[in-house]
């Protein structure tokens, strides 16, 4: 058998036809092949469920992480779940598609250039990327509001039965760390989340403001911490390859078609993490699909 690739994707965003055909016209794995899928692949739990049951007809082994837009509450999905409760109920989902999760025993790749842990996070964020000259959450959504660049999150993303995305966001750090410091100190890891695990790959937003939707600055260490090979991440929609204390960060998103018409020198496939593609050099400018105008702009 041959020894396989570890592939990576997200911000599949598949409620977009176009998105939906891309992932529908994918053609099936190489043997040994890896798929990591960082998030975001629908608004409604049919679309991601369709989505999931179509990579792993591809792929023998898929690992999702959930992304902001697949933990909404958006009115026109049938299914009501909020919060922790929905979040659950996806994890049960991928238990029956033979779907890796952030809930399992992380596992080990052991195919071309491992071995290393694959490591899928779900950590979301707690408004400490807050853009210069504010020192607080408050300072910071209000200028967001006044400025009219304001996470969609705001309207749909639930952290019920937490009092706050902030709360829920740490309790996702208190119970991942634990794990994390389990882990074999001889291997590396490949570490995969859809939000970025540093500040660094939101220091080019078109909307500076929007960084506080994006992370969480109790992780900057972690690639260090935690033997980082790889970083994957999405979310921003800013496809490209950059380093940071000599870690690799692969952002792996497709994004919206209309960025991928703003920037059709994208290639828009699918990342190899291991063994190592050519870094991507594409850098800005980002796209703004995660924000809406406040009210009365």
């Amino acid at each position: 058998m041959t020894p396989g690739r570890l592939l990576a994707i997200s911000d599949l965003h598949v409620s977009h036809p176009r998105n939906r055909q891309w992932v529908a016209g994918l053609p099936p794995g190489l043997p040994g092949d890896w798929l990591l899928v960082a998030g975001d692949l629908a608004e409604k739990v049919a679309d991601i469920e369709w989505t999931l049951r179509t990579l792993r007809s591809c792929y023998g082994t898929v690992v999702w992480v959930p992304g902001n837009h697949d933990l909404w509450a958006h009115p026109r999905d049938p299914v009501k779940l909020r919060g922790e409760a929905r979040y659950q109920h996806l994890v049960a989902l991928c238990h029956e598609l033979g779907v890796i999760t952030p809930e399992d025993p992380y596992p080990v790749w052991t195919g071309a250039d491992g071995p290393a842990v694959i490591v899928p996070l779900f950590l979301l964020y707690d408004y400490t990327f807050r853009p210069d000259g504010t020192s607080t959450k408050a300072e910071a959504l209000d200028l967001a509001y006044r400025t009219g660049v304001i996470g969609t999150d705001e309207r749909h993303l639930h952290p019920d039965p937490y009092p706050s995305r902030e709360a829920w966001c740490q309790a996702r750090i208190d119970a991942t760390l634990p794990r994390l410091a389990d882990l074999d100190p001889d291997l590396p890891t490949i570490l995969v989340s859809h939000f970025p695990l540093t500040r660094g790959p939101t220091r080019i937003l078109r909307y500076p403001v929007f960084a506080q939707w994006c992370g969480t600055e109790q992780t900057a260490g972690w690639h260090l911490r935690f033997r980082a090979r790889t970083v994957v991440y999405g979310h921003l929609h800013i496809p490209r390859t950059t380093w940071e204390d000599g870690v690799r960060f692969e952002e792996v998103s497709l994004g919206y078609p209309y960025e991928q018409d703003r920037h059709p020198e994208r290639p828009g496939r699918l990342v190899q993490i291991l063994p190592p593609g050519p870094a991507r050099t594409l850098g800005p400018p980002p796209a703004d699909g995660n924000v809406h105008p406040s009210p009365g702009r």
